[in-house]
């Protein structure tokens, strides 16, 4: 990002290491750097009760952690793991809530996978070009066609862009709005 923004002001580029960059991205958050430190350890946590019960649940929910809000989404293979997954995310302290929308889903293939991973990098190359949007304020799941957003909006007007630019990309089915206005 800071490569672009120097190319577009005719400037040199500014190269950051990855803990540089990421600590760039956490201060600019509306979260600030000691809210993305927290739910950064809450997600952390979570990721190793996961690995400890099952390699599978790890790879196949996913995990998006902001304000101590958890939203699971993903595809287990039975109801049982559905359940463990948000069994052990109550077991980590800072957790305040967990949005449980894992889909119980044996039959999709990596065609569905390679297609919601398609519409969730259209909808962040979207947001982030879009200058009335802080595209670090959000985060973006998609599974089987659903996008799931989760952050905070600076107003209602941005909230409603973001929703818009999801609505419009070909293969989205639905779009479930976790996120909040400040």
């Amino acid at each position: 990002m800071a490569a672009v923004a120097g190319l577009a002001s005719g400037c040199a580029p500014v190269v950051l290491g990855a803990a540089g960059g990421t600590a760039v991205v956490a201060a600019s958050e509306h979260r600030g750097l000691s809210g993305f430190a927290s739910d950064t350890e809450i997600k952390a946590r979570i990721n190793h009760l996961w690995f400890q019960h099952s390699l599978d649940m790890h790879s196949r929910i996913g995990l998006t952690v902001d304000q101590g809000r958890v939203l699971l989404t993903g595809r287990a293979t039975d109801a049982q793991m559905r359940l463990d997954a948000v069994r052990l995310c109550w077991q980590v302290e800072g957790v305040k809530e967990v949005i449980n929308e894992i889909q119980v889903d044996t039959d999709s293939g990596i065609m569905d996978s390679a297609r919601d991973t398609w519409i969730t990098t259209q909808l962040r190359t979207k947001l982030t070009f879009d200058s009335q949007i802080h595209s670090q304020n959000f985060s973006i799941d998609t599974v089987n066609g659903v996008v799931y957003l989760m952050g905070l909006a600076t107003h209602k007007g941005e909230l409603d862009r973001v929703i818009e630019h999801a609505r419009t990309l070909p293969n989205v089915q639905r779009v479930v709005n976790y996120a909040r206005v400040l």
